[in-house]
Order: C-alpha cells, then sequence, then structure tokens
C-alpha cells in the first residue's frame, strides 16, 4: 500500500467514504467497520479501535476506485469483448447483490418516511437476475461467435441482445424514479446515501455497457 493510497483514505470518515465509493459498504461490513451510527471516525482511527489492518482496507477499497485504463475502447474485437466481461459483467455481478441488501436495509428502517424507495430491493434483485440471464447469453453464446470471428445466423442473437437492453432501459427509468434521479432526502442516513450512490453508479455502468454493445461491438457484426 502506497503512503498517497494511504492519504486519500486514512483521514477520511467511514461514513464519506461509504457514501462516496460504491462497494465501501460491504467492505467495511466485511471488516466490521461501523458506517452508519459510528461512521463520523476517520478510517485510520476506526480501524485501529477495530484492530484490523488498516493497509488491507485501503487496498480493498482502492480496488473499487474506476480504472482509468477501461476508458479506452480497444479496437480488437477479443479485446473489446474481454473489457465489457471484466468492466462490467464482473462489476455488475459485484456490486448488485450489495445494493439489494442496502436498499432492504433503508426500506425496513425507514419505510414510512415519505421519500423511501418501497419496491427498490425488489426491482434490484429483478434486474440482478435479468442481467444474470442476459450476461450469460452472451458469454455462452454470442461473445464466442464473435471472437471466432461471427456467424451466418449471428444477426438472430444480436437481435435478441439488443431487445433485452430495451428491457434494461425500461427498468432504469423505474429505479430513477424510486431513488428520485438518486438523490438521497435531506437527512439521509449513511447507509440511505451509500445506496443511492451506488444505484447512480450501476446506473452509469449499465448505461455504458449497454452503449458499447449497441453502438460499438455489434455494429461490427451488422450485415
Amino acid at each position: 500500500m502506497s503512503a498517497s493510497t494511504a492519504s486519500v483514505f486514512g483521514p477520511r470518515s467511514v461514513a464519506e467514504i461509504a457514501a462516496a465509493l460504491p462497494g465501501a459498504t460491504a467492505v467495511f461490513r466485511r471488516h466490521k467497520l461501523d458506517f452508519c451510527c459510528g461512521g463520523q471516525a476517520p478510517l485510520a482511527e476506526a480501524a485501529a479501535r477495530r484492530g484490523v489492518d488498516l493497509a488491507t482496507v485501503e487496498g480493498e477499497l482502492a480496488a473499487l476506485l474506476p480504472d482509468a485504463a477501461a476508458a479506452t475502447v480497444p479496437q480488437e474485437t477479443g479485446a473489446l469483448i474481454t473489457l465489457i466481461e471484466q468492466r462490467y459483467h464482473a462489476t455488475h455481478r459485484r456490486e448488485l447483490p450489495e445494493l439489494v441488501r442496502l436498499a432492504r436495509r433503508v426500506e425496513a428502517v425507514h419505510g414510512e418516511h415519505p421519500l423511501a424507495p418501497r419496491g427498490l430491493a425488489d426491482l434490484l434483485e429483478r434486474m440482478a437476475a435479468e442481467l444474470e440471464d442476459h450476461m450469460q447469453k452472451e458469454e455462452r453464446i454470442l461473445f464466442p461467435l464473435m471472437r471466432q470471428g461471427g456467424h451466418p445466423m449471428i444477426g438472430q442473437p444480436i437481435s435478441v441482445m439488443r431487445a433485452e437492453h430495451d428491457d434494461h432501459g425500461g427498468h432504469l427509468q423505474a429505479l430513477e424514479g424510486l431513488t428520485q434521479s438518486g438523490v438521497p432526502p435531506e437527512g439521509a442516513c449513511n447507509t440511505w446515501r451509500a445506496l443511492y450512490a451506488g444505484t447512480r453508479k450501476f446506473a452509469d455502468d449499465l448505461m455504458e455497457h449497454v452503449h458499447l454493445e449497441n453502438n460499438v461491438l455489434f455494429p461490427r457484426f451488422s450485415a
């Protein structure tokens, strides 16, 4: 762990990191670091109090930071598919279960609040299941064909994937409505703020994911 990474996380409060960095709540739960009621303590202090190795926690948090290299779209099709699998498929699989957990907690604790996102956990769970089915079809059927240079019938699975992308877009509209466009209400707890930071990132990731496939990858195999 470099000193520069330590300086990024160590002095910041656990609550601030949880609210700003999607996935951080799962790291804190693994290490039993309180990001809610006791979240105002600096990370370095909270880790010391729990007897947790600060460098380990910082390393796990650093792994959640956006990868600048992923911003460059590869020209080679196999490399582009690998980028999609590693940057988007793996990220959805890693982050959605934690978002569902956070949503269930917020709904349980704040269900009487007029702006509580009632139904959000169920929506995220449905999106996770549909995305998993979608990604499995790409990884098992479509992407292998593309890595081999295509197939005379490849237009059919591409059409199916495009239609499912449209369904994802409808779910994103519902997500935006339930979360007030990802803006937590005034006075929202750290868990609520972390949830909405995560849903904003998920929505951005999914839109970028669909864009790369619809507008960059799939046209390479258009008739």
